[in-house]
């Protein structure tokens, strides 16, 4: 093996490890999961119930849903961030800088930690499909988790960068706090970007959960003809343009890499 297969080895079970770690994490701890699934569950079941007999035309609920999903991924992306200062305070971070393996693998180690944390919970939500109107389709279902781990990571990658800038932990999660909840509120989860107002529309456009929900949404109507036919669902635009599914996944692809790229960067440079 040559010494720059080697070293990609070494890095990739690093990173493995650090991954298995978060993992451990999550299934040691049940009861945290479910207490974070409750809040969502409100949302779905008596928001989005309750406005569907006010909202004119049929499937809020399930206009709903997307955000239900990306609203459960939120609590267990910021807690990654939040543990990586936790980390550092105990001990356990200086313990983990001794590896010869590079800084940004640890962080990416923790952020694939943090995003399968938040796709495992937000599946969870799927089975409350029905709940929504939505079809029990397998593709549609493995699409949507798909979506929601792009998210899932785009939000854990934030929580890092934050995290690698901030000393203590109570700052860190009212920071996580402040950055994350108008992300969720302006990605047009309760409320189509074309009924907002410019300025509100203009932020939601700036915002990559935007993009993810705009493609769940289309990839429900694409399942569920019912939903097809509800102005809620009608596809976001650029000016007049419609954009592609594929290229709101690149943008947001392209926005998780730079916060990841930024994290790594900064974790290097503070901790190193």
């Amino acid at each position: 093996m040559s010494a720059v297969a080697a070293r990609a080895a070494a890095e990739a079970r690093a990173g493995r490890m650090v991954w298995y770690r978060e993992m451990l994490h999550f299934a040691r701890d049940p009861a945290r999961t479910v207490m974070s699934l409750f809040h969502p569950l409100l949302f779905l079941c008596i928001l989005g119930v309750g406005l569907s007999g006010l909202v004119p035309g049929d499937g809020y609920a399930g206009f709903l849903f997307p955000g239900v999903l990306v609203m459960a991924a939120q609590t267990p992306a910021i807690s990654v961030g939040v543990s990586i200062v936790w980390d550092r305070q105990i001990g356990f971070l200086r313990e983990m800088l001794v590896a010869p393996v590079a800084r940004s693998t640890l962080v990416a180690g923790k952020c694939l930690g943090g995003a399968t944390m938040a796709t495992c919970t937000g599946g969870i939500v799927l089975a409350f499909a029905g709940v929504a109107g939505l079809p029990y389709d397998p593709l549609l279902f493995a699409l949507l988790l798909a979506e929601l781990a792009l998210a899932a990571l785009t939000m854990t990658a934030l929580a890092s960068l934050v995290a690698v800038a901030v000393r203590r932990a109570q700052t860190c999660n009212t920071v996580l706090g402040v950055l994350v909840t108008p992300m969720v509120f302006l990605s047009g989860m309760m409320f189509p970007v074309s009924a907002m107002p410019p300025w509100m529309a203009a932020a939601a456009m700036a915002n990559p959960l935007t993009y993810v929900l705009d493609a769940m949404r289309r990839t429900i109507a694409a399942a569920s003809p019912e939903h097809a036919a509800s102005s809620l669902f009608a596809p976001l635009t650029l000016g007049a343009r419609q954009l592609p599914v594929a290229l709101e996944m690149l943008l947001v692809a392209g926005f998780a890499l730079a916060a990841l790229a930024a994290a790594g960067a900064c974790f290097s440079r503070r901790d190193g």
